[in-house]
């Protein structure tokens, strides 16, 4: 993507879309949501900022070189043009609250066919107005005893059914430092390498934020930078809503 192309997207309601060659619904990323990340991105010596989409681990991301992965499943079809012109959906997506968050990330993982771990000072709170009420896990997967403690911590974790295989890790920072959930993947990533799919979720005015601290000198020698991703609020209620087909349940805010 040339420099002098997305410094004409500032300032508009603009969008960056991208097509794959499988039939696949578009992808329609509003500029705004990464022109930070843009800003603070070095285009190389040809203009061009170095992007591109990958699918890894049943979901896309859009990866942006030496600033992140940002997962984009929120983003796929003409439905995100609506959006954009619809502040209701905006406001509820960005005033998910913690729990609230969590439960949708369950309801997600629940629906792709994994088991669902949360930690139980966490389950009472969760909000099953927003899915379909089901069984989660009651006990961190068999072998990972080593890392007990620091798992213990992370808001969702995914686990293939009928296997002691942790498929991805969340970690949902509303309010506290995204750094502190850098640092528990960080742990994980250097104990068990096998665990390779990490999302920091927050709202969208910290996105910049985690791609200065994802690339913090320890996280880039330990590869973490390459493996974690950003999940904005508004994409994972989005997200659920297309992998479920739920209606919108929100309590009116």
């Amino acid at each position: 993507m040339r420099e002098i192309d997305l410094r004409s997207l500032q300032g508009q309601n603009s969008f960056i879309c991208l097509l794959v060659d499988d039939g696949s619904p578009p992808l329609f990323l509003p500029f705004s949501d990464f022109e930070q990340i843009f800003d603070l991105a070095q285009p190389a010596s040809d203009g061009q900022y170095k992007a591109h989409l990958t699918s890894r681990n049943d979901a896309l991301e859009f990866d942006i070189a030496r600033q992140g992965r940002f997962n984009v499943e929120g983003y796929i079809g003409f439905e995100i043009l609506e959006r954009s012109l619809d502040a209701r959906r905006l406001r509820e997506g960005r005033n998910l609250t913690h729990c609230q968050i969590q439960t949708l990330l369950a309801g997600i993982g629940h629906t792709k066919g994994y088991e669902v771990w949360i930690p139980q000072n966490n389950v009472a709170g969760l909000d099953w107005s927003l899915t379909a009420r089901f069984s989660l896990r009651n006990a961190i997967p068999v072998g990972f005893e080593s890392l007990k403690s620091i798992l213990s911590e992370i808001d969702v974790m995914w686990v293939e059914c009928g296997r002691n295989a942790i498929e991805a890790l969340f970690e949902v920072e509303h309010s506290t430092p995204i750094y502190s959930g850098l640092l528990r993947f960080n742990d994980v990533l250097l104990t068990e390498p096998k665990i390779s799919r990490f999302s920091i979720v927050s709202n969208e005015t910290r996105r910049d934020i985690f791609s200065r601290q994802a690339f913090r000198p320890t996280f880039r020698r330990s590869g973490l930078s390459e493996l974690v991703n950003f999940l904005e609020n508004v994409n994972v209620y989005d997200w659920h809503s297309r992998v479920t087909g739920a209606v919108d349940k929100l309590r009116p805010v």
